[in-house]
């Protein structure tokens, strides 16, 4: 198994790397500047515990750096953010890289299927523009899959490039998604974490006094979020398990089976499970965004041969 650490605050690819330019981000949003204000540092920023500000700071940052025009979730709904996203994307490009001789592959022979797209649409909008791969899209929530579908069919780089599909069984991950002879280069899958709505309710109550270093009762969803995108029973370890089982029918289906693993108390219990599949190749990628530090853990059924046909055929 290979440990891949970060040392840096984001991925040097990463647009976000450095502070916010918020007349930039201005330029490309006007409505950003009504939430911009001088923090006790005299440094511009908005108030990150106001869920307008924060979704209006996303709008700009699609806008700006990704060419992302109309971006509009449902109330409630998810509104992730957004450095920590494209995080991810970058070392899935890395680590398709170290199958490909160092470079990455890009354009719409890549395909990766985004498990959970969520009503934001959020990663396969940053690695179409980033990298041209094209997506599939699945979720269990209709609504989140009405809303990608409105994002996609809104702005002209994504139709063609991004399919949505409903997730039909709650207990399925994977299975009802692939379909006949397909064939994906990755797979990538935010989890929700929580095992409970309490749970997650108290999560929320914690990041928010965090915030405003203020005592909260009650949540404020400032990034949003429906039960579904916040917990499920048994939470993370018992959703990536069912997807770690499932990976094992679609083995020669995809070459890197990725999930991000919120929780660092679950990765010993992750990495057992899925070295009882006896995956060729099985790797944990740290990533860190300030004072956080998240992972994804990425493994593969191909042997050498196999992943030399791969990329013949598809790179």
């Amino acid at each position: 198994m290979t440990k891949i650490k970060q040392t840096k605050p984001l991925h040097p690819r990463n647009y976000h790397c450095e502070r916010y330019d918020f007349k930039k981000l201005i330029s490309s949003m006007p409505d950003l500047e009504s939430y911009v204000a001088l923090n006790k540092y005299n440094d511009l920023s908005i108030d990150f515990s106001n869920p307008k500000a924060v979704l209006t700071l996303n709008k700009a940052l699609l806008a700006h750096f990704y060419n992302i025009k109309n971006w509009e979730i449902p109330k409630d709904y998810l509104c992730p953010p957004i450095p920590g996203r494209a995080d991810y994307i970058h070392y899935l490009a890395d680590l398709l890289a170290l199958s490909n001789e160092g470079k990455i592959p890009k354009g719409k022979n890549i395909l990766g299927l985004d498990i959970g797209i969520g009503a934001n649409c959020i990663y396969p909008i940053i690695a179409n523009s980033v990298y041209g791969w094209r997506f599939v899209g699945s979720d269990i929530d209709a609504v989140s899959i009405a809303s990608a579908n409105a994002i996609i069919k809104s702005n002209e780089a994504l139709i063609d490039n991004v399919e949505c599909r409903l997730q039909s069984n709650s207990s399925d991950i994977i299975k009802g998604v692939i379909q006949k002879g397909e064939k994906y280069d990755f797979i990538l899958c935010n989890p929700p974490f929580h095992k409970s709505q309490k749970e997650a309710k108290e999560g929320q109550i914690r990041k928010v006094s965090n915030l405003t270093k203020k005592i909260v009762e009650e949540p404020i969803l400032n990034f949003g979020g429906q039960d579904g995108e916040l917990w499920c029973k048994g939470g993370e370890l018992s959703f990536i398990r069912q997807m770690i089982k499932e990976s094992v029918v679609n083995a020669k289906s995809c070459f890197w089976f990725t999930t991000l693993v919120s929780k660092k108390e679950n990765l010993r219990e992750i990495l057992k499970n899925i070295k009882s599949t006896n995956p060729v190749v099985l790797k944990t990628i740290e990533m860190k965004q300030g004072q956080k530090i998240s992972r994804f853990v990425a493994w593969t059924f191909l042997n050498k041969k196999e992943q030399k046909q791969w990329r013949k055929e598809r790179w």
